[in-house]
């Protein structure tokens, strides 16, 4: 059995012929040391293979410079991309990110919460608005500061870094509806307890009767963000009666997905039926063809995050809430509808 004993502070001490409280202010408050010993005293941080005990810094500062981030599922790259933004500006104020996921399941999210505040942290990111109001009041209780992101929260008490997936659903709906289309249909995420999915949803009904359709009558399939749940949503939507000109995705994972079963079933993308997504990450550009979709600024959401949390550990800083724009992004998934699709392609439209 190996008895070597880890080196403390002491030691660092020691071999550097300082004072502990010296060392201390070395690894917790570098710009207060003089630079000739905070380059001794790291030196032999480095030599010595010290390690900080955080747990005793914790109760010491009552801080355990620790973030958490709740994500609904760590399959969707949508959710790495902001992750990763997050953890790098936090990693450059010397703060661990702890990463935990809920598969959207609501009682799941709640235990991951209790969970991530047993281990001390010190602010939470959590996705979207709609959770269980017992979550909530658990991180009321306990001091636990949170921004959701995602979504704005549109005049909500809850800080927010997201924007208005409504908005950016309407904005979809109406370029579709300007190229001739009047027959769509939704593949939607699963909306209950997800506030995203249910907006994105809202705007598509939303424009529709603001155009003189009916948005009740919208065909909505609600599926798991998979391709297979994209491809069997789109292939029970499209044997409907009268089948969809257009079919709108609730995201760009579903899109591949119905992309590749009206591959399957022989049907041409945009000439039979036209396919678009949201959130514009990497597979939006290289699926044939181009996917029409909307770009939503993961990686800067991410960063903004980041900031957020750690004003809201200082009262005295900037704390308001942060909403962001999203961007459509033209494609080749989207064409007029498949009568006007093959009179231009024949050359009988101009």
């Amino acid at each position: 059995m190996n008895n070597i004993s880890s080196p403390t502070l002491e030691d660092v001490a020691r071999e550097a012929g300082v004072s502990t409280a010296t060392v201390s202010r070395c690894l917790n408050s570098p710009e207060r040391v003089l630079e000739s010993t905070l380059k001794k005293v790291l030196d032999t941080v480095e030599r010595l293979g010290y390690t900080p005990h955080f747990a005793a810094q914790a109760l010491a500062s009552n801080r355990s410079n620790t973030f958490g981030a709740l994500i609904p599922t760590m399959e969707n790259s949508i959710f790495a991309l902001a992750v990763q933004a997050l953890q790098a500006r936090l990693a450059a104020e010397g703060i661990t990110l702890l990463i935990a996921s809920s598969n959207y399941d609501p009682e799941r999210e709640f235990a991951q919460i209790k969970a991530l505040a047993a281990r001390g942290i010190d602010a939470l990111m959590l996705v979207g608005v709609e959770r269980l109001a017992k979550a909530y009041e658990y991180l009321r209780q306990r001091n636990v500061p949170y921004v959701v992101s995602w979504t704005s929260t549109g005049g909500s008490s809850h800080p927010f870094v997201g924007f208005d997936n409504c908005a950016a659903s309407e904005r979809m709906t109406t370029v579709i509806l300007q190229h001739g289309h009047r027959k769509l249909a939704m593949i939607a995420g699963i909306t209950g307890f997800n506030d995203r999915a249910k907006n994105r949803v809202q705007g598509v009904r939303k424009t529709l009767n603001k155009h003189g359709l009916s948005g009740d009558d919208l065909p909505i399939i609600e599926a798991p963000y998979t391709l297979q749940g994209g491809g069997e949503a789109f292939e029970s939507l499209i044997r409907g009666n009268p089948p969809p000109t257009a079919i709108i995705c609730g995201n760009d994972v579903l899109a591949v997905g119905a992309i590749k079963r009206a591959r399957k079933l022989g049907m041409n993308v945009p000439g039979d039926v036209s396919i678009t997504g949201f959130d514009n990450i990497d597979i939006a550009s290289v699926v044939e063809p181009r996917l029409t979709t909307m770009h939503v600024p993961h990686r800067r959401m991410g960063t903004a995050v980041a900031d957020l949390l750690l004003n809201l550990r200082k009262p005295d800083q900037d704390c308001r809430s942060v909403e962001l724009q999203t961007e459509f992004v033209p494609g080749d998934s989207l064409g007029p509808p498949p009568d006007a699709f093959r009179k231009s392609r024949d050359g009988c439209v101009s």
